[in-house]
């Protein structure tokens, strides 16, 4: 399947009705499935590769979470926050009509799964990390709220594409090709340009995060893994300024004790998409399948 189908399921929040936009890869009937969410300013075609290679075998759901991609964006941006995206994801799912699901998430998505994955009766059998745990560098907070909110404006997409491309130094090395492939998706026009595809207000719960309130989440967070009991892989990049080497190592510890895989020369978050990325996540998967 060399292109996703565009569907779109309906979510409520504090103040109404919104429209969640979903890309869905591989066969409708497909019992088994992988829901694929990305990280805080992205939108769900970051997983084009992963799911090209996976959608013989899965039906891969990758969402653009409320607010981001083709997605509504909220009336109140105070709604910009885990509990909502849990939710939204939870109506997902009754959407999809299974009820087992293996999940893939890349920072903030890795955060989704993981509060999904803690629940009692979870629908996540297998769980990939893509360099989060419950542990955020806050340094890391600062250098995203610096630039998330920022509603530039771009004459054409390559030169958005090289915007993105300065900001976005952790992602690692790629060729011309994979970068302006991950980046087509991230805009969309505005009038004779173009601009960044997300809500401008979706990182105003960054804007007031003090080192208090990053420890009181955290603590939530650690309390959510040591709750997960499902298969969990979690990848880092050596470089990450997110997702530090000593809370990778406490997470084989404790909670699922997830096994860890690195990736060098690369920092905050690996894409996903190069051979080498995508064969880790494949094969942790078909693990499941034996």
């Amino acid at each position: 399947m060399s292109e996703p189908l565009l569907k779109k399921v309906q979510a409520l929040s504090p103040c109404g009705l919104h429209q969640m936009a979903y890309w869905e890869w591989g066969q409708a009937d497909n019992p088994r499935v992988l829901v694929c969410v990305h990280g805080l300013s992205r939108q769900g075609r970051d997983f084009d590769a992963v799911a090209r290679r996976l959608s013989d075998r899965y039906r891969v759901i990758c969402p653009d979470v409320v607010g981001r991609g083709e997605s509504d964006w909220l009336g109140d941006p105070r709604n910009y926050q885990l509990p909502q995206y849990v939710s939204d994801m939870v109506t997902l799912l009754a959407r999809l009509g299974v009820s087992q699901v293996d999940w893939l998430g890349t920072s903030m998505g890795g955060l989704i799964g993981l509060a999904l994955s803690a629940m009692p009766s979870s629908p996540v059998g297998r769980l990939i990390l893509n360099d989060v745990g419950p542990t955020i560098e806050y340094v890391a907070l600062q250098r995203i709220a610096g630039y998330l909110g920022r509603a530039p404006q771009f004459e054409t997409c390559q030169q958005g594409a090289e915007y993105l491309r300065g900001i976005s130094e952790g992602f690692g090395p790629h060729t011309d090709e994979q970068w302006l492939e991950l980046s087509r998706p991230m805009f969309k026009a505005d009038g004779d340009r173009c601009r960044l595809h997300y809500d401008p207000r979706i990182g105003q719960g960054l804007a007031g995060l003090t080192p208090e309130l990053a420890k009181a989440g955290e603590a939530q967070l650690w309390a959510a893994y040591d709750a997960v009991r499902c298969p969990t892989l979690l990848l880092r990049g050596t470089e990450s300024d997110l997702l530090s080497a000593a809370t990778a190592q406490a997470m084989t510890l404790r909670g699922p004790r997830a096994r860890v895989v690195e990736f060098a020369g690369v920092g905050h978050a690996p894409t996903l998409v190069t051979a080498e990325q995508i064969a880790v996540v494949e094969a942790f998967l078909e693990e499941g399948r034996r």
